[in-house]
C-alpha cells in the first residue's frame, strides 16, 4: 500500500547541508502497524511527512496504492491525501477559537460534506471517544488529553486508511498516553494502516514491526 524506493532528501541549514533521508526505501502492506524509532535528528518526521504526501523528496519515489505521489499535479496529490491518509501530530493543531464539534467539522467541511451530515458524523466520533460532554467547549477549555482526542476524531473524520502518527504519546501523562495507544490499537484492528514515529519504547512495541533510522538511512 505504501512504499519509498530510494528516497533523499536534503535541508539547508546556516549554511550547511543536512542529510535528513538518504536512499531509504520501504515497504507497508495494507493493514499493517509499524513504528518508526531512532534518535532526535535521524530523519523520523521528514520521513512520516514525505510518506504522507507533504513533503516533496530530492530523489526517489513514493507509492500510495501504485500511484507515484509526487508524479501527480498538486491537485491531485491534495485529493489522494485527503481521501487515503489521516495525520496524527504531538502539537495537536486545533484551531482555539472553534468549539470541539467544529475542530473535527473542518475536515469534513474541506472534504464537501453538508453540514447536518458533518454534525452528524463528528458528534459520533467525539461521543465515541467520551467527549459527549464537550461538543461546545473550545481547545483552551479541555484538558491536555482531552485536546488529544479531539485531534484523532479530527482525523477520522473522513474514514483514512492509514494513519500516520508524529510522536503521538509525546507530550500526554501515562494514563493518557495508553488511552491513545488503545484508540490506535482500535484503529488498527478496524483494518487501517498505522505508521508510527515514536521515541518511546513502549508505545514503539505496540507496532507489528519496528523501523530502526539513524543518519537518515532505514537501519
Amino acid at each position: 500500500m505504501l512504499k519509498m524506493e530510494s528516497v533523499s532528501k536534503t535541508y539547508q541549514l546556516r549554511g550547511k547541508t543536512i542529510q535528513a533521508l538518504d536512499d531509504a526505501s520501504l515497504e507497508i502492506a495494507r493493514g499493517d502497524f509499524v513504528s518508526i524509532v531512532g534518535p532526535s535528528g535521524s530523519g523520523k518526521s521528514t520521513l512520516l511527512l514525505i510518506l504522507g504526501g507533504m513533503l516533496s523528496p530530492a530523489a526517489g519515489r513514493v507509492l500510495v496504492d501504485g500511484k507515484s505521489l509526487y508524479d501527480l499535479r498538486p491537485e491531485e496529490r491534495a485529493r489522494v491525501r485527503k481521501k487515503t491518509v489521516g495525520f496524527v501530530f504531538q502539537t495537536f493543531n486545533l484551531v482555539p477559537y472553534l468549539t470541539a464539534l467544529e475542530n473535527v467539522q473542518v475536515s469534513l467541511f474541506l472534504a464537501g460534506v453538508d453540514e447536518s451530515s458533518q454534525k452528524k458524523r463528528a458528534t459520533a466520533l467525539l461521543e465515541g471517544l467520551g467527549l459527549g460532554d464537550r461538543l461546545d467547549h473550545k481547545p483552551p477549555e479541555l484538558s491536555v488529553g482531552q485536546q488529544q482526542r479531539v485531534a484523532l476524531a479530527r482525523m477520522l473524520a473522513n474514514d483514512p486508511q492509514v494513519v500516520l502518527a508524529d510522536e503521538p504519546t509525546g507530550n500526554l501523562d501515562p494514563e493518557t498516553a495508553e488511552s491513545v495507544l488503545s484508540f490506535l490499537d482500535q484503529v488498527h484492528q478496524e483494518g487501517r494502516t498505522i505508521v508510527m514515529v515514536t521515541h518511546d519504547p513502549k508505545a514503539a512495541a505496540r507496532a507489528k514491526r519496528m523501523l530502526r533510522l539513524r543518519d537518515g538511512k532505514i537501519l
